[in-house]
């Protein structure tokens, strides 16, 4: 596409944000009203033809203002958008939220996605740490009834894992405690090799746990990241030119379906780096679902060891200023967080 003389990318940007406010396609005299600019509005009708046969723009009915294409936030997101960081005080108290809270990996992912919510007025999903390479940091072993045990494996990053075992018979839960020790003394941040390298030199309950150990290290070990937390489905809906529209709700259906999220934020981010932010407009081609919706992800965690995502999807106009900002502070605090637990 051409580029844009100085005055275009200016009424570019006004369109942009006017239509982000109003829903409403955007017209020359509104413009040059509400933005009290120095040039007529027959000279923004001008220019505003021009970005529509640029691509740019385009008018939904003969007789209405302009409303941007995909080709105009994508323009707008990498040319126009300065970057822009959230006020002192709106970080110092989602920061106060966090460090309040429990050290509770879960609670942290649930926090998070209320507040890319709350700040974004749009659709949030955040994964939890899930390792990069598989390392157990804790073992934990519970009893619950007859044979049955609880496992709880605590991986390196603080992702949480459980599942009911079934010994070979009845074990108190004293003896439990001792091989839970035991067991984490010995394999505490091996990956799953070196466990296996260790197993022979268990015998009786500590072997029979490394069993079931090994076994959801390595179910563990398949996934292509961490539990998927959702939040703000219904600022979808309620977004106007949006709310229950067939394209929103075929976009609700896609964030809710565990296996296909997984897959975009996969393909999305697979050579992102952490604290990266990047902005996909109308799926980029390759998710129909989300043709009519902006997406702002970031990866999040130490890389080569743990990471995690976050994301806010939305309609195509987002407050992209506000929303990336919001997505970046909380992909570093993030990132602290799990750096601090790794290390404790």
């Amino acid at each position: 596409m051409s580029d844009l003389s100085e005055r275009q990318k200016l009424i570019l940007t006004l369109v942009i944000h006017e239509y982000a406010r109003t829903a409403v396609p955007v017209g020359s005299k509104n413009l040059v009203e509400d933005y009290r600019l120095d040039i007529s509005s027959a000279t923004v009708r001008s220019e505003m033809s021009a970005l529509t046969e640029m691509g740019y723009l385009r008018q939904p009915h003969t007789s209405a203002g302009r409303e941007p294409t995909e080709e105009a936030y994508r323009y707008f997101v990498r040319n126009l958008l300065h970057q822009t960081e959230l006020p002192d005080s709106t970080r110092s108290m989602i920061s106060h939220q966090f460090y309040q809270s429990r050290r509770d990996v879960e609670q942290w992912m649930r926090l998070a996605a209320s507040i890319l919510a709350k700040h974004t007025r749009a659709a949030s999903l955040v994964t939890a740490p899930h390792p990069e390479q598989v390392l157990l940091k804790h073992v934990e072993l519970i009893s619950t009834r007859g044979r049955q045990v609880l496992m709880i494996l605590v991986m390196l990053g603080g992702e949480i894992h459980q599942r009911v075992i079934t010994l070979d018979e009845p074990v108190s839960q004293e003896q439990l405690s001792e091989s839970s020790r035991r067991l984490t003394h010995t394999i505490q941040g091996k990956d799953i090799a070196s466990v296996k390298a260790v197993q022979s030199q268990y015998s009786g309950l500590d072997q029979d746990i490394l069993r079931f150990v090994i076994k959801e290290m390595e179910s563990i070990d398949s996934l292509t990241s961490g539990e998927v937390y959702l939040d703000g489905l219904t600022n979808m809906l309620e977004e106007p030119g949006f709310n229950n529209s067939l394209e929103a709700r075929r976009a609700i259906r896609m964030l809710e379906e565990k296996s296909q999220i997984q897959e975009l934020l996969q393909q999305a981010l697979a050579a992102d780096t952490v604290g990266g932010v990047q902005v996909l407009i109308g799926g980029e081609g390759s998710w129909d679902e989300l043709r009519q919706c902006a997406i702002v992800l970031s990866r999040y965690g130490m890389p080569g060891l743990v990471t995690g995502m976050l994301g806010v999807v939305g309609p195509m106009r987002l407050q992209y200023g506000r929303t990336i900002s919001t997505v970046r502070f909380l992909s570093g605090l993030l990132s602290d967080l799990v750096a601090e637990t790794i290390m404790e």
